[in-house]
């Protein structure tokens, strides 16, 4: 099936018979589309969706065989060099699984080998590789781990809490247009501290996204078509009876 896919991309991009607005897009412009799908994807498991994660995951797909495609047309590489190199890099990664004389899982050091997929592809330092198109939260996670790979980190979470406090008073003494910066700041330092704490900072962003749209939909259930006309002080007590009666 997969072969049907990637002949319809290939009709699609013709340069003569082609749709007009596939032939277009580059790398670039389909990037975001890409982005989106992937947080379909998460977002059909979130639900528990498995019919919704069936089309999102098919539209990552498309996503995959469109860039192939970009690239073949480009010279650089087919989707099936892209299928080859993830086999290849899945064996290397697994060498209890596949190597000839498998070892225990136990005698290899995951990180050593990626390490090495660095060094070859001469990407030689500690923070060269981490995607700039991640999540915030997460880039700041990985970016955090990298730098404590290299001894560059606190040695327990009491550091990482101290530096909350630092780039707090900062952001209140900061003028106006360096509020920005501090307060990404203050964002690194609380994602520092969460890691130390063994919580994953995206993961619980997300977590509290989802609980204040669930109270938020639920002072609207009882408020009803009054909700907007009511004052603060009333949406708080709605917030409170919603927290409560969870």
């Amino acid at each position: 099936m997969i072969d049907r896919l990637v002949s319809i991309m290939a009709r699609l991009r013709d340069p003569e018979h082609g749709c007009e607005w596939d032939r277009e897009q580059t790398f670039a412009m389909i990037a975001p589309y890409t982005i989106e799908e992937a947080y379909e994807v998460a977002d059909a498991i979130a639900r528990g969706d498995l019919s919704d994660l069936k089309d999102e995951l098919g539209d990552l797909l498309l996503q995959v065989v469109f860039h192939s495609r970009i690239a073949e047309e480009a010279g650089a590489f087919a989707l099936s060099d892209v299928v080859a190199a993830i086999c290849d890099k899945m064996e290397r990664r697994h060498p209890h699984i596949f190597a000839s004389s498998a070892a225990a899982p136990s005698s290899f050091d995951w990180e050593q080998i990626k390490a090495d997929e660095r060094e070859a592809k001469a990407v030689t330092g500690a923070l060269d590789g981490v995607a700039i198109g991640l999540p915030a939260l997460l880039r700041a996670e990985k970016l955090q781990k990298r730098a404590a790979r290299v001894g560059f980190d606190w040695p327990d979470a009491a550091g990482p809490r101290a530096k909350i406090d630092e780039e707090l008073a900062e952001v209140e003494a900061a003028d106006p247009s360096e509020v920005e910066g501090e307060i990404g700041d203050l964002l690194f330092a609380v994602t520092n501290w969460a890691r130390h704490l063994g919580v994953d900072a995206e993961a619980a962003l997300r977590s509290a996204n989802t609980k204040f749209e669930r109270r938020f939909r639920g002072m609207e259930a009882r408020a009803g078509a009054e909700f907007g006309s009511l004052s603060l002080d009333d949406k708080e007590a709605l917030w409170d009876a919603v927290k409560r009666a969870e």
